[in-house]
């Protein structure tokens, strides 16, 4: 569903084999939902997109630390992480340290990460 729409009321941002972005889309498409889906990896992450995304969640919900990314990285680039402008950095170079997934509304509404009892409410008033 999510690709053939002419007017998404939502984008969901992730990566497309995370699983619980697979959980999203699933709630999505079998409610019915129009959203447009954003893979970081494939389409791309820009400063200005990934700012508005701090702007109005914050550097530390969308900096996921629980992930293998972060396991991968070393002490050094971790403790780089540790300010605003380090985290905008890393998950600049790599997307797959943001918390995913992310939904967009089309009024600009974000809810960061899945339950379908937190998408039915967000999702109430469009559907």
């Amino acid at each position: 569903m999510s690709n053939d729409l002419q007017h998404p009321i939502a984008t969901l941002y992730g990566i497309k084999n995370c699983d619980t972005v697979k959980k999203a889309r699933r709630w999505l498409d079998e409610r019915q939902v129009p959203y447009r889906f954003h893979d970081y990896r494939a389409d791309g992450l820009d400063a200005i997109l990934l700012q508005r995304f701090i702007d109005r969640l914050g550097w530390q919900p969308l900096l996921n630390t629980r992930g293998t990314t972060w396991r991968k990285l070393s002490d050094q680039q971790r403790a780089e992480a540790g300010n605003a402008r380090g985290a905008a950095a890393l998950m600049l170079s790599q997307p797959a340290i943001i918390k995913r997934p992310l939904l967009q509304m089309a009024d600009g509404r974000l809810l960061l990460g899945f339950s379908s009892q937190d998408y039915q409410q967000f999702t109430a008033s469009e559907v």
